[in-house]
C-alpha cells in the first residue's frame, strides 16, 4: 500500500468513528481573506515560520484582529466596543504600516 493511500486509509477509519465531528468551525467556510492579503512573496515564508510555530509580527497581528473581531461581535456594552473599535484600528494601522514597509524595502 502507498503511503498516500495508508493515510486515506487512517483518514476514513477516523471519519468514520466520528474523530472530526466535533471541530471548531465544523460547516463553516474558510477565511482565508489573510491569507490573501499578504504579499505572495512573504506567504511561503510564513508558511514555515507557522510550521515552526513561530510567528511574525504581521500575523500575530492578525491573529490579534480576529481575536478583537470576535470580541467585538459578542460585546453588548456600548461603553467598551468603542475601545474594542479603537484597539482594532490601531492594529489595522500597524500592520498596514508593516506591509508597506514589506513593499518598499524590495
Amino acid at each position: 500500500m502507498t503511503p498516500s493511500k495508508a493515510v486515506d486509509a487512517i483518514i476514513q477509519e477516523a471519519i468514520a468513528r466520528g474523530e472530526f465531528d466535533n471541530l471548531p468551525g465544523k460547516g463553516k467556510p474558510v477565511d482565508l481573506s489573510d491569507y490573501f492579503n499578504t504579499p505572495e512573496e512573504v506567504r511561503l515564508a510564513y508558511s514555515v515560520l507557522k510550521s515552526a510555530d513561530i510567528l511574525p509580527e504581521e500575523a500575530e497581528i492578525l491573529k490579534e484582529i480576529t481575536i478583537l473581531r470576535e470580541e467585538l461581535s459578542l460585546c453588548s456594552d456600548e461603553t467598551i466596543r468603542p475601545k474594542i473599535r479603537q484597539a482594532i484600528d490601531t492594529r489595522l494601522l500597524k500592520y498596514n504600516m508593516l506591509m508597506e514597509r514589506h513593499k518598499t524595502s524590495r
